[in-house]
């Protein structure tokens, strides 16, 4: 009987027991689920600080995109005269505060900015990047774009910003990750464009994928990234054979990402050169429009 009651006894200590591993490993879990949410709302805290503390004219506007409504992040100069326009084509997580943190540099240097939001209306209720509520999604719904979205979405942002009166007419694109990938195949779309600045991304490898850019190309890109950098030799080879204007320019010991990571608090000195020499050839090669 006392051998009966002691096996008892142990099974129901082994029974709380695995209950309270359980019980700890969901815990567990949902402090490593609070953190990693806190962490991705932190992670471009600096660049909220800056936007907030940008004394320009910054706004956030909805243009019409085929039957839809396009939200977009405008940044104007404090100039005296019109300005030339930056079209600003964002990286696969949407369009983060660190991308409208670059349309508000590009502004800080004279240019007018406009990143639009090709995740407009994914989100549930009609919303964006914003309402998506993380990287993960927003890479789920930008894989679900057409190339006559993307490239009807950039057309209406660029129609509306070259109408500006502000606008000088000139236009020129840019874009990272993603957006460079974008950015080399909207220059071959739109024959208006005066220049197109590809960061990071994947180029054409094909002589129809070029054949109509009427604009000099002007890539930056890291030397710590293969998965691009494998693709850079076959875009230089046939940017050649089409005649087309293409300077590449690679950044020792830099890696993907860098315009972004470079401003981070926590970049490698790799990131921050990088960056730093980047936005110092981009300053000049958009004085030069």
């Amino acid at each position: 009987m006392r051998s009966l009651n002691s096996s008892r006894v142990q099974s129901v200590h082994t029974v709380l027991a695995q209950r309270t591993t359980i019980c700890a490993s969901i815990v567990l879990q949902l402090i490593i689920c609070q953190l990693l949410t806190c962490q991705q709302a932190l992670a471009q805290e600096w660049a909220k600080t800056s936007l907030e503390k940008s004394p320009r004219h910054l706004e956030f506007i909805d243009i019409t995109s085929g039957k839809r409504k396009l939200k977009c992040f405008v940044a104007y100069p404090e100039v005296k005269g019109k300005a030339t326009a930056v079209l600003v084509i964002h990286e696969i997580f949407g369009l983060t505060d660190w991308v409208r943190s670059v349309a508000d540099q590009l502004a800080a240097r004279g240019y007018i900015a406009i990143a639009p939001d090709l995740l407009s209306g994914v989100a549930p209720g009609g919303g964006g990047t914003a309402e998506l509520g993380g990287d993960d999604k927003a890479r789920r719904e930008i894989a679900k774009l057409t190339p006559t979205g993307i490239t009807s979405d950039l057309d209406a942002a660029a129609k509306y910003v070259s109408a500006l009166p502000a606008c000088n007419g000139k236009l020129v694109v840019s874009g990272f990750c993603w957006g460079g990938k974008q950015t080399f195949d909207y220059a071959n779309k739109n024959k208006n464009l005066k220049a197109a600045y590809p960061f990071y991304g994947t180029g054409p490898s094909k002589k129809d994928e070029v054949v109509n850019i009427g604009c000099p190309v002007y890539g930056f890109y890291a030397e710590r990234d293969s998965r691009v950098g494998a693709t850079l030799p076959d875009t230089i080879k046939v940017m050649k054979e089409a005649k087309k204007t293409f300077e590449p320019v690679t950044y020792a010991g830099s890696s993907h990402g860098f315009m972004r990571e470079g401003e981070s608090p926590n970049s490698s000195p790799e990131n921050a050169k990088a960056k730093n020499d980047a936005w110092k050839r981009w300053e000049g090669l958009l004085k030069k429009i």
